[in-house]
């Protein structure tokens, strides 16, 4: 890059362009997707177009989960898919930056992602500088005069602007003359948003410097020559082996007389619940957040006493080995006991986002645990991060494959239409008939875009009965009567779930004529009545008998 620095700042300025023009006043939708494979597409230009500089062949593999959450952010609408596929975007863009050369990311330790962020940071603030120092003195070694350039001129503006911008609105703010001569200058010069227009410059020029900066480190610094995790543990092994083994052995035994106790209502259903006084909703709501913390904590101990304790010979390695593989295996049965307790109290409440997440979370977790188990057989322990990151992928991943509030819907609807959902009664069995009308129709109203298309589905079918189809429209009326807001419509900002749920919207329309809304002015509440003249509040959707 040095023969022609030039190359660097324009790919760097026009994606600072590019960014103000995709998201200034537009909510994130494609654009989003659009600038990251820009991004991807100016870095890979000056490298590999310009420079030569090949990437390896281990980060190329980092593209496919990249561009598939950079997809996710225009396509799924639920909060927490958003977040995640947002998150890991970020992440894997830098992981990309951070390793382009060595791609020796696979064979990072935790602390070698946080040590890689810090480097990728510094060298986004510093690197710029030192380059431009850098080029400047190699052409004074090489006797080059300075050719003439407009860049000191426009950075000297950069600078100057801001500011200039801040000194005189402190002097307008001091003076009313001063504002009023401000005022007409500005007014000369036919510019109403002048700070606008600074703001934006400045982030402009900002964002451009900090894209060169990571350029220039995946191009230098990006080989992983020397990663932590080559070394030894960063603690060291200063625990004695029968120090770790009394705490594994300890925990193990408590994990076993907790499975114990387990087994009995493992198998033997909600009889042997009640046997102990618990109701059947009792037993189901309590414990499953409980087990999850202990696999999570589980996990940490094993990787914390494998980091720091001594294992000298063969058999204390196999002995160590055997502990962990029995807590893990413990503990792989608590995690089934805590998935049966939220299938037992979703068949009560039904499904939510939460209960979802927990859902997914533990089957991911159980994986990495089996996974930990499998490295440590291997003496591969420093495959651990590598093996957290797939899970934590892969958790990620599920949840716009499943596509949570869809399927939250589906469910629902299906366990009303089945009669195995409802309010709690604890002297009536799980597969006792349920009221459909008690459906939980204010939850829907709080699902993101991606719930519509299900429930517009359930509406519209045939087979729903006809106390769930006025409740569901009910819904629907509802969403429709908050879903006044006129959203951006602009290009930058579509998205797959939104647009689709505003055309949806539009085609319902016809079938909700039955259903009317009521405004009560003193008490403020919005009611909808629908063709069986039943009445639900807008705002909070509960059932009035």
């Amino acid at each position: 890059m040095k023969s022609n620095p030039n190359r660097l700042w324009l790919v760097a300025l026009a994606l600072g362009w590019l960014f103000d023009f995709l998201f200034f006043e537009h909510t994130p939708g494609v654009n989003f997707a659009i600038f990251v494979v820009l991004c991807l597409a100016g870095g890979l230009y000056l490298l590999l177009g310009v420079e030569k500089v090949k990437p390896a062949r281990e980060a190329l593999w980092l593209l496919i989960p990249l561009l598939f959450f950079a997809a996710i952010t225009f396509i799924r609408a639920e909060p927490m898919t958003t977040f995640l596929a947002f998150l890991f975007t970020f992440f894997l863009l830098g992981i990309f930056a951070a390793s382009y050369l060595g791609g020796r990311w696979v064979w990072y330790g935790l602390w070698d992602y946080v040590a890689t962020f810090f480097k990728l940071g510094g060298g986004a603030l510093v690197k710029p500088v030192a380059f431009s120092a850098e080029v400047r003195k190699e052409r004074a070694e090489r006797g080059e005069t300075a050719k003439r350039s407009a860049w000191p001129v426009i950075r000297g503006i950069a600078i100057a602007l801001p500011i200039v911008a801040i000194f005189a609105s402190l002097l307008a703010s001091a003076d009313a003359v001063f504002d009023a001569r401000l005022q007409d200058f500005l007014d000369i010069l036919n510019i109403d948003n002048l700070g606008e227009y600074i703001l934006r410059f400045s982030y402009i020029l900002i964002g451009a410097y900090l894209l060169a900066g990571v350029f220039l480190h995946a191009a230098r610094d990006s080989k992983d020559e020397k990663i932590l995790n080559d070394g030894k543990p960063m603690l060291g092994q200063f625990l004695g082996f029968i120090e770790a083994t009394i705490v594994l052995g300890s925990v193990a035994l408590l994990f076993a007389l907790f499975v114990v106790i387990q087994f009995q209502y493992f198998f033997g259903g909600q009889a042997n619940i009640h046997i102990d006084g618990f109701t059947y909703s009792e037993y189901a709501r309590r414990g499953f957040g409980e087990l999850i913390a202990v696999a999570f904590f589980s996990l940490l101990l094993i990787l914390g006493l494998g980091a720091i304790s001594k294992r000298e010979t063969e058999p204390q390695r196999k002995a160590f080995s055997g502990l962990s593989i029995g807590i893990v295996t413990l503990v792989l049965v608590m995690l089934v006991s805590a998935y049966r307790r939220l299938v037992l109290y979703e068949t009560i409440y039904g499904f939510s986002e939460l209960r979802t997440y927990t859902h997914i979370f533990m089957i991911w977790l159980a994986l990495l645990l089996v996974a930990t188990v499998v490295l440590e057989i291997l003496r591969r322990e420093r495959m651990f991060a590598l093996a957290a990151l797939i899970a934590s992928i892969g958790f990620a991943a599920t949840l716009p494959i499943l596509n949570v509030d869809a399927f939250i819907v589906r469910q629902n609807v299906q366990r009303a239409i089945e009669g195995n959902f409802g309010t709690d009664n604890s002297s009536r069995g799980s597969s006792d008939p349920i009221d459909a009308d008690q459906l939980d129709i204010n939850y829907f109203t709080e699902l993101s875009a991606d719930a519509l298309p299900p429930l517009v589905a359930s509406f519209r079918a045939d087979s729903t009965p006809a106390t769930v189809r006025d409740a569901l429209g009910a819904a629907l009326a509802c969403i429709r009567y908050q879903s006044d807001a006129t959203p951006d419509t602009n290009w930058r900002s579509y998205h797959v779930s939104r647009w689709n749920r505003m055309k949806l919207l539009e085609e319902i329309r016809p079938e909700l004529k039955g259903y009317f809304i009521q405004n009560d002015k003193d008490s403020g509440q919005t009611v909808i009545i629908t063709p069986l003249e039943k009445e639900y509040d807008c705002g909070y959707m509960f059932y009035w008998d």
